[in-house]
C-alpha cells in the first residue's frame, strides 16, 4: 500500500497561492486528509493540493484565490487545485504583489512576484498598497460618475489609460486624473 503524502502543516502559513478550479471528479479516489473547522476539505498529493471549499481569499494568515472554470459553475462549493511550487511566501512588509487588469471582463487581480508570468513591468507593492489600488481600479471599472470631469471620446480608452497608470507607476489616482484633465 502506498504511503499517504502529508505536508508539514506549517508549510501553508503566510502563503499566497492561486488555485485553478477543477472538476469534482478529480478527488474521486482521494481521501480527505484534513477537514478544517470552517468546513474546507484538503486532499494532498505528491504534486499538489486539492481544496474543496465554499470560501476563498484571505484564510487565517494566507491569501488563496480561486480562478474559476469557464463557464463558471453555479455551486458555491468549489474544488481548487494548486501545485506545491505555486505556494509563494507572503507578508505585509515586502513589495510582493503586482496587478493585472482584464479590460474585456473589467476585472483586476493581484499576483505574486514569484509567478513565472511576471514580466517585471508592473510595479510591485505591499499588500496594503495593492489592496488600495485594487479598490480604485474596481471603482474605475464599475462607476462612470468620475468621468464627467474629463473630455474624452471613448470612456473605455480613458479608463484603460488611467488604470495602466495605476498599475505601472507610483502616481496617486489624483495625480493621474490631473494629467488627463
Amino acid at each position: 500500500m502506498e504511503k499517504i503524502f502529508r505536508p508539514n502543516p506549517n508549510s501553508f502559513k503566510n502563503t499566497f497561492c492561486v488555485f485553478d478550479e477543477v472538476s469534482i471528479d478529480a478527488i474521486n479516489r482521494l481521501e480527505i486528509q484534513y477537514d478544517s473547522k470552517s468546513g474546507s476539505k484538503y486532499y494532498y498529493t505528491k504534486k499538489g493540493m486539492y481544496r474543496l471549499s465554499n470560501h476563498w481569499g484571505r484564510l487565517a494568515n494566507s491569501k488563496w484565490r480561486l480562478e474559476p472554470l469557464e463557464p463558471e459553475t453555479i455551486s458555491k462549493t468549489k474544488l481548487g487545485y494548486a501545485c506545491w511550487e505555486n505556494f509563494y511566501p507572503d507578508n505585509n512588509l515586502e513589495e510582493l504583489y503586482y496587478l493585472e487588469a482584464n479590460y474585456q471582463k473589467k476585472t483586476v487581480n493581484y499576483q505574486h512576484k514569484n509567478n513565472p508570468k511576471y514580466d517585471s513591468k508592473a510595479l510591485l507593492r505591499t499588500s496594503f498598497e495593492t489592496t488600495k489600488r485594487i479598490k480604485q481600479i474596481r471603482n474605475l471599472f464599475s462607476l462612470t460618475s468620475w468621468a464627467k470631469y474629463f473630455d474624452y471620446e471613448d470612456l473605455d480608452v480613458l479608463r484603460q489609460k488611467i488604470i495602466n497608470e495605476l498599475i505601472y507607476t507610483n502616481k496617486t489616482l489624483e495625480e493621474i486624473k490631473k494629467d488627463f484633465l
